[in-house]
């Protein structure tokens, strides 16, 4: 059963659709006029509108106008019904937003047919939108799927450049807790603020890790060597930047922009870029250095410093962040190890 709203200044007109409509099976509700029909409307949505175009107050005109600019009505069909039948009237019936055009004196049965025309066609349109909302929900999950997917590879191929290098087990911990803490800080800079976002934070928590991602394909025989790296071997070791960059370009595939994915890139890539131009893989300097891998340098340069190598036993948190300052402003942005130090106590 159909909604109908019927609206006419016309008492015998409105009676008459009212009947019509009731002995369709479906619902009528009458408005004397276009104000009224609104205020109805603020308590009842109908399934289509017979609306009459000559009316005080309010013309048919005016109140298709104001349905059309509301997106909760411009759904709704109209018929306009009218005794102007001259082609110039029906013609700004339907420039006006109409479905249809029907004209008095009524005929029942042209009455009838119209109506059910567009509530069918109505019908079929709200099926067609909640089909597409399925599809798009499906679609959706999807490719949420298919990114926790890609998160999965990317952390198991992280494990094993994690344990190649002989990072200590709680390295990818303490990288993601100090860079999620750097940026909330930094959301409080008049500097970063804006370019700070609650999803940057989120996504650079799960993205810095993957900074050593390409150690995954450089010799064990290197990457755990204890003596000093020839210059050919740490020429070598480089390339992680580059190689971590490309399987991080190869999972995100033609026209993925995940924002994880993307994140991840630029920090695989540029996270041994120097504030002075002075890194690799390509010398960028200051802020030509994506943000993401200016915060994963600082906080990687921070966590190697407090767990033990190789060569050497760990600094402690003091001696780290003295040990940084010197480089502040020549390896690293200046500006943000200084909001760094402000959150040394919470620091892992």
């Amino acid at each position: 059963m159909g909604r109908i709203l019927i609206i006419d200044d016309v008492e015998a007109n409105r009676f008459v659709l009212r009947n019509i409509i009731a002995d369709m099976g479906h619902q009528p509700v009458l408005a004397e006029n276009g104000i009224q029909g609104l205020k109805i409307m603020e308590r009842v949505i109908p399934d289509l509108i017979l609306l009459d175009i000559s009316m005080p107050e309010m013309d048919g005109f005016e109140f298709a106008d104001i349905l059309k600019q509301d997106i909760k009505t411009r759904h709704i069909p109209i018929i306009f019904i009218s005794a102007m039948d001259e082609p110039q009237d029906i013609v700004k019936g339907f420039e006006a937003g109409g479905a249809d055009y029907v004209t008095k004196p009524f005929i029942q049965e042209v009455v009838k047919s119209r109506v059910e025309v567009h509530l069918k066609m109505a019908e079929m349109n709200h099926d067609l939108i909640e089909s597409n909302r399925r599809l798009q929900a499906s679609i959706t999950e999807q490719i949420k799927q298919m990114e926790s997917e890609k998160k999965k590879v990317l952390y198991a191929l992280l494990a094993v450049a994690r344990k190649n290098a002989c990072f200590e087990e709680q390295h990818m911990e303490r990288l993601q807790y100090n860079c999620k803490l750097l940026a909330q800080a930094m959301q409080l800079s008049p500097k970063y603020e804006h370019l700070v976002s609650d999803t940057f934070v989120e996504t650079i928590e799960l993205a810095a890790p993957l900074c050593d991602l390409g150690n995954v394909a450089i010799s064990l025989d290197i990457l755990q060597k204890k003596d000093k790296l020839t210059p050919e071997e740490a020429d070598i070791v480089k390339t992680h930047t580059t190689i971590g960059a490309q399987i991080l370009s190869d999972i995100r595939g033609e026209g993925d922009y995940n924002d994880f994915v993307d994140m991840s890139y630029n920090i695989a890539l540029y996270h041994h870029e120097k504030w002075d131009g002075s890194g690799y893989p390509n010398g960028i300097s200051g802020e030509e250095i994506p943000l993401p891998a200016q915060i994963v340098a600082l906080v990687s340069t921070y966590c190697a410093l407090t767990e033990n190598r190789s060569f050497r036993k760990a600094f402690s948190k003091e001696e780290a962040l003295d040990l940084m300052e010197v480089a502040a402003g020549v390896d690293f942005n200046a500006e943000i190890f200084n909001i760094y130090k402000k959150i040394a106590r919470q620091l892992r």
